[in-house]
């Protein structure tokens, strides 16, 4: 979406602004999500984890990228769940599907992660 300075290249005060609002978004994740916690105590003990075992940088992409996609589509997912909620706690179909949706998300980002770790990983153990 274009904004008042059209498609322009912005002033670098301008990146450190969204730079503060992501680290906002990132510490009240942190704050009010306990999934969102969990799931980067898992990335802080499996991280060092897949950059020891990917044996080239491609693996440890693949390794250490799909668990930052199911960090990134937790965010997402929590930010639905507020917007959701910020209108009530009433039930409401739609309300509920998208919040099944979000998590549903989640469930398969991290079938993913299994998914990518057992096809890198498991022709070594084997």
């Amino acid at each position: 979406m274009a904004d008042s300075t059209g498609h322009l290249p912005r002033h670098p005060l301008r990146i450190l602004k969204a730079a503060k609002w992501s680290f906002q978004g990132l510490r009240a994740a942190w704050l009010h999500e306990s999934s969102f916690r969990l799931e980067v105590y898992l990335f802080l003990v499996l991280a060092p984890l897949g950059w020891w075992l990917g044996a080239t940088g491609v693996e440890r992409a693949l390794l250490l990228g799909s668990m930052l996609l199911v960090l990134s589509i937790e965010l997402l997912n929590s930010a639905v769940e507020a917007v959701i909620s910020r209108y009530g706690d009433e039930f409401h179909e739609l309300a509920g599907r998208a919040k099944d949706m979000g998590s549903a998300a989640v469930f398969v980002l991290m079938l993913n992660v299994l998914l990518v770790w057992g096809l890198i990983l498991g022709p070594r153990l084997l």
